[in-house]
């Protein structure tokens, strides 16, 4: 948002407000007449035609994104990431749009490959509800490409994490250290690796994106190439927080939720061609998302 208004963009944001959105970093937007803002669900098709501007492109970032949740509620995930994402495209469709970036999902869409680091063209096989959502979603981006003529880009995200994040294993952690700083419980093992992605980073990858749009499909990894393990996200964070003896305590299991990818590392060259990498170090984003959360 920041970033496309610098460049001298006019944006509307939507956004249902479901997640207890913080507005408060669009209000300087908004009161300088630089964007404007709707709070409309991606379920609402009705709601979402009652816009009517000449957009240029939609980032499309509206989701349902806890794995968890999708398998408790698989109907409520089912409605908000693929019927939203079909809403959208049909929203594209008949206000004639013609450029997409859709936010997919870089572990979970691939589930449990057995090739590493998982280039894009790897079949996916989500093992979660919200995996089979972003895979079906980027389908609908595929067919739409071809029978509409649209130009759409799917990111498939990593374990996104910095300033305004609400979310994730690191805010987690944060909080329970914050309630006690002698103890932490980890889901799992402990043992899962991952890789996480600086928010600035993150950003750049859409701004090189949308720079980069081509006709049709395409999809591309945008993570870190540095991986590490849940148990070391937590010594990371208790060092920074300058905690010593913090006892760890772990809910046992190699998955720390079902659906949980336990093992992820992608391969990111394809959008490194374009000129992406992640800058970030994981000790340098967790020290500034650090620094965030103490004045939050």
């Amino acid at each position: 948002m920041d970033l496309l208004v610098t460049k001298g963009f006019y944006v509307t944001v939507l956004d249902d407000l479901s997640a207890k959105t913080d507005l408060r970093y669009l209000k300087p937007h908004l009161e300088k007449r630089k964007a404007d803002f709707h709070k409309i669900s991606v379920q609402n098709y009705d709601d979402l035609l009652s816009l009517n501007m000449d957009y240029d492109c939609i980032f499309h970032l509206a989701a349902q994104p806890d794995v968890k949740l999708s398998v408790s509620n698989p109907r409520f995930d089912f409605e908000t990431n693929v019927v939203g994402t079909f809403n959208i495209l049909e929203y594209m469709r008949e206000r004639d749009v013609r450029n997409l970036i859709f936010a997919s999902s870089v572990g979970t869409v691939y589930g449990e490959p057995d090739v590493f680091p998982t280039p894009e063209r790897y079949p996916l096989k989500p093992i979660s509800n919200y995996g089979a959502a972003k895979a079906a979603s980027e389908m609908y981006c595929s067919s739409y490409t071809s029978l509409y003529g649209f130009n759409i880009t799917s990111l498939r995200l990593g374990n996104i994490y910095g300033p305004r994040s609400t979310h994730g294993v690191i805010y987690d952690f944060y909080h329970k250290l914050q309630k006690n700083s002698s103890e932490l419980e980890i889901l799992g093992d402990g043992s899962q690796t991952k890789s996480y992605l600086y928010i600035d980073d993150t950003v750049n990858a859409f701004n090189i994106a949308y720079e980069n749009l081509q006709e049709g499909f395409d999809v591309f990894n945008v993570s870190s190439e540095e991986i590490t393990t849940v148990k070391k996200i937590a010594d990371e964070l208790t060092n920074i927080l300058g905690l010593n003896d913090v006892t760890y305590t772990f809910t046992g299991g190699k998955r720390g939720w079902k659906g949980d990818v336990v093992y992820s590392s992608v391969a990111i060259s394809k959008l490194q061609s374009l000129g992406w990498d992640a800058h970030t170090t994981l000790e340098t984003g967790i020290r500034k998302y650090v620094e965030w959360l103490n004045q939050f």
